[in-house]
């Protein structure tokens, strides 16, 4: 009778890795390792240098956003110890001036949020269902459809633009002037095309992100929800829902910068009225017709920063428990 020789093996108390201690290749030594070179002092200081590096033409815009106009378009913001001549002028003038060559930006402030925080919701509210489905219930060609909508990352947002437009000009704009006639209260500009066209734009990088998410809930959870009597709406909001909360934060993420931070596709789809213009078309208009005003918009980029800041910072705890997910098993 033939035995099999056990190998000893012990338990490394920091990393949690079993480690052999034999000739054979140890378990986990390639994590290990990966995780000392990642935590070495030379990557920290090559980490460093690279923030420092990235971080020097975003504070040479605020050290601008201080300075009056004469010294920005005659010296740059590193002689702000040898001229400092620091003013709030650019903001006042941004913020507080009614004149029509620089008006104020709270109505563009209003718009951009009016098209971000729809534009947010729904490719995540779509996104996640679509991500259950591909994931948990599996239909006849799921896996082709899948692929499908992976694939249309590949496609360049340029293309699509001009067919998409066509699209709403014959369906949306007929529905919209309806709906103004059947209720006046809602304006014939409205902002459903710049919401249909961010969450159309949007929705496969989701669905694949949340897909990745969700197929790696334990699936005993799944069926243990299915043998109690769970309906699949129940399972999909009581069980994925607050397990997929890290990355559903995380995209959630992604999708309010891009949609904060575009003009294209605002520009295109809102007709460029101011009723639905947003922040990043004034930016675009404030440097003036030959970029001589260009010191306003030094003060503007740090406007507009300030919402994209506040929800970064407020689902940070989110998005790093959200890049995490996934990484390790067991």
């Amino acid at each position: 009778m033939s035995t099999t020789p056990i190998v000893p093996t012990t338990t490394d108390t920091q990393t949690g890795d079993k480690l052999s201690k034999g000739g054979d290749i140890e378990v986990g030594t390639k994590s290990r390792r990966v995780k000392r070179r990642l935590s070495s002092r030379g990557a920290t200081i090559a980490a460093l240098i690279i923030a420092v590096i990235w971080t020097i033409p975003t504070f040479g815009l605020f050290i601008s956003s201080f300075r009056p106009a004469e010294l920005i378009q005659s010296t740059g913001w590193w002689t702000i110890f040898q001229n400092p001549g620091f003013t709030l002028d650019n903001y006042q003038e941004v913020l507080l001036s009614s004149s029509q060559s620089s008006p104020q930006l709270g109505s563009y402030f209003v718009n951009s949020l009016a098209i971000a925080i729809p534009g947010t919701i729904f490719p995540l509210i779509l996104g996640a269902m679509a991500a259950y489905a591909f994931a948990w219930m599996k239909f006849k060609g799921s896996n082709w459809l899948f692929i499908l909508i992976f694939a249309l990352q590949i496609v360049p947002l340029q293309m699509a633009l001009l067919p998409v437009l066509q699209m709403f000009t014959t369906f949306l704009r007929p529905l919209q002037n309806t709906l103004h006639e059947v209720i006046p209260m809602i304006p014939e500009q409205n902002y459903l095309p710049v919401w249909i066209a961010h969450t159309m734009f949007g929705l496969p990088l989701i669905i694949f992100l949340l897909h990745n998410f969700i197929s790696e809930i334990p699936g005993e959870v799944i069926e243990a929800a299915r043998v109690d009597g769970a309906s699949p709406g129940q399972i999909f909001f009581r069980i994925v829902l607050p397990l997929a909360l890290p990355a559903i934060a995380s995209v959630a993420i992604f999708q309010f910068l891009w949609v904060w931070n575009d003009l294209l596709v605002a520009l295109i789809f809102s007709g460029g009225t101011q009723d639905v213009a947003p922040l990043t078309q004034r930016l675009a208009e404030l440097t003036g017709t030959r970029g001589q005003d260009w010191q306003r918009l030094t003060a503007a980029a740090f406007v507009s920063l300030i919402v994209p800041l506040i929800v970064f910072f407020s689902l940070q705890r989110y998005f790093v428990r959200g890049l995490l997910a996934g990484a390790t098993k067991g």
